[in-house]
C-alpha cells in the first residue's frame, strides 16, 4: 500500500491561483466534524489548542472525515515534541503549531516531524494508524512527502522573525493568528487596527518572499477577501460554534419579536 496523498499539501504547492477555503470545528467531537465535512470546505482545523480536544477525540474525528474531500488540519496546543509524534502516529498529516516566534523553534518543529538522520521522529511502526498499520510500504523512508507543517505567527515577535521563520526547509506554510497578534500589540480584540494589519501583510509578504503558502482565519467576508488578494491561499472563513451559536440566536430572536408583536396586537386582529 501506497503512503496516502496529503492533498491538501499537493493544493498548497499547486500553481492555482484559488484560495483554499476552510472551516475551524471546534465541537471536539466526530459527529460534528463529520457534518462539516460534507458541506465542500476544501479543509477544516480541528482544534487541540482552544477546544477540548485529546488525542483520541482528534482520532475519531480523522476517522469520520476520512471518507470526505475536506481535507482535515490538526492543530496542537503546543509544540510539545513527543505530542506531535503522538498526532502523527493516529494519522495527521497536516499539523499546524501555534505561537511560533523564531526560526530555531521552526527548525525544531521540522525535526519532530522527521524520521532520522533528519530528525527525531519516534518510530511506531505497526502500532500506527500512519503507517496502517505496516501496511504502508517505506513509510520510514516516505512519510515526509505526506507531511505538511503549518507554523502559527501570531505575535509581536513572530512577526519581526517570520521571513526566517517562513525560510526554514520543511516548514511548509504560515499561518497569521489575528486575534492573538492583535493583543500582542496592544489592540486586544482589534484585529482590523490599522497597526495589526500592516504587521498582517508584512507577515504575508514575508512568507510569499520565502516561497511558501500563507493562511489566516477570516469569518467576515470582507476580511477574507481582502487578505485573499494580499496572496492567502487558506483562509478559514467558518467557525462551526460561532455558526451554531448565530442561528441558534436569529432563530430564537425571530419567536420573540413574534410574541411582543402578537402582545400589542388589538385583539381579533389579525397577524401574518
Amino acid at each position: 500500500m501506497l503512503n496516502p496523498t496529503n492533498t491538501f499539501k499537493a493544493a498548497l504547492n499547486s500553481q492555482s491561483p484559488e484560495a483554499l477555503y476552510g472551516i475551524w470545528a471546534g465541537f471536539a467531537g466526530s459527529y460534528g466534524a463529520e457534518i462539516v465535512a460534507t458541506v465542500g470546505y476544501d479543509w477544516m482545523l480541528i482544534d487541540g489548542e482552544h477546544a477540548p480536544n485529546t488525542v483520541p477525540s482528534i482520532l475519531n474525528q480523522l476517522q469520520a472525515v476520512a471518507p470526505y474531500d475536506c481535507q482535515p488540519v490538526v492543530r496542537a496546543v503546543n509544540s510539545d515534541t513527543a505530542l506531535i509524534k503522538q498526532l502523527l502516529d493516529v494519522g495527521a498529516q497536516t499539523l499546524m503549531i501555534p505561537m511560533v516566534e523564531s526560526a530555531e523553534q521552526a527548525r525544531q518543529l521540522v525535526q519532530a516531524m522527521r524520521y532520522p538522520p533528519y530528525g527525531i521522529r519516534g518510530v511506531g511502526g505497526g502500532l500506527t494508524r500512519a503507517t496502517r498499520w505496516d501496511g504502508v510500504e517505506d513509510y520510514l523512508q516516505t512519510a515526509h512527502q505526506s507531511l505538511c507543517l503549518i507554523v502559527q505567527i501570531e505575535s509581536c515577535k513572530g512577526v519581526e522573525n517570520a521571513a526566517e521563520i517562513a525560510a526554514v526547509d520543511g516548514v511548509d506554510a504560515v499561518f497569521v493568528g489575528p486575534a492573538d497578534l492583535s493583543i500582542s500589540m496592544g489592540y486586544p480584540g482589534n484585529p482590523n487596527h490599522p497597526d495589526v494589519q500592516a504587521s498582517i501583510r508584512r507577515t504575508l509578504e514575508a512568507t510569499h518572499n520565502a516561497g511558501k503558502a500563507s493562511g489566516i482565519l477570516a469569518p467576515r467576508r470582507e476580511d477574507a477577501l481582502r487578505y485573499r488578494d494580499w496572496g492567502c491561499r487558506f483562509i478559514a472563513v467558518a467557525i462551526d460554534i460561532s455558526l451554531l451559536r448565530q442561528a441558534a440566536v436569529s432563530t430564537l430572536a425571530g419567536y420573540r419579536s413574534d410574541t411582543a408583536e402578537a402582545r400589542d396586537t388589538p385583539s381579533g386582529a389579525a397577524t401574518y
